[in-house]
């Protein structure tokens, strides 16, 4: 089964929440606990009915829900989570775990980037490994921080501002563990959403089939998210 889980929570004609999470494929349950995951955050998002000024909170209040619903199933599950903020032309991140999420302006500069939460990312974050060597490590798939743990923190990014035509990105490790950045931003930096998906999910899922020389290629759920500010 698919254990990743994906939404898109409208809040008024100007707000929305971006959702993405993945089920821990090393513990019980993980496509449960995605699930469960996003229907706290969604269930929390309908309390506030329609009131964009509490999105903020609101979210937060969600990935607590979430967490304490993950721990009580007591099976030792967890998930990553990934949420974006859309309010206006505004653009905020909150995510535990390793779901990535970027946003890419149309000539292909990153705007925001996040750092999952993994010793593999924080060894790239600190200089000691490039993204090349990360792609292979054996220690990739070690998360740090995940939803259903007695120590999760949320990590909760500046809002970007959009501008028109940027492009934001939600997506699972079964993305990012097959394309690299720049393989990612040259697909969704310009045209049309649905080809840009399409193009993301046939990449991806050629990398996953078939091992060629220094490609990645690490079968697993594949789910993502996009959204343009047009």
């Amino acid at each position: 089964p698919n254990e990743d889980a994906i939404a898109v929570a409208a809040i008024d004609d100007g707000a929305a929440v971006l959702l993405v999470a993945d089920g821990m494929g090393g513990t019980p349950a993980g496509e449960q606990a995605s699930t469960l995951a996003l229907q706290s955050v969604v269930a929390v998002l309908a309390e506030i009915d329609g009131d964009a000024s509490l999105l903020r909170s609101a979210i937060l209040d969600g990935f607590e829900r979430a967490n304490e619903a993950v721990r009580a199933l007591g099976v030792g599950a967890g998930t990553t989570l990934a949420a974006v903020e859309i309010n206006g032309q505004t653009a905020r991140p909150y995510h535990v775990g390793d779901s990535e999420i970027l946003v890419v302006g149309q000539r292909g500069r990153i705007k925001l980037q996040t750092l999952a939460h993994s010793p593999v990312a924080y060894a790239v974050e600190a200089g000691l490994l490039d993204e090349s060597e990360a792609m292979h490590h054996e220690e990739r798939h070690i998360v740090s921080n995940m939803i259903g743990a007695e120590s999760m923190r949320i990590d909760i990014g500046s809002p970007v501002k959009l501008a028109q035509r940027d492009t934001v990105l939600l997506a699972s490790d079964g993305l990012t563990d097959n394309l690299e950045a720049s393989e990612i931003v040259e697909h969704i930096r310009r045209g049309p959403l649905s080809r840009a998906a399409a193009r993301l999910a046939d990449q991806a899922r050629r990398r996953m089939e078939t091992s060629a020389g220094d490609q990645p290629s690490k079968p697993d759920d594949l789910s993502f998210v996009l959204f343009r500010l047009c």
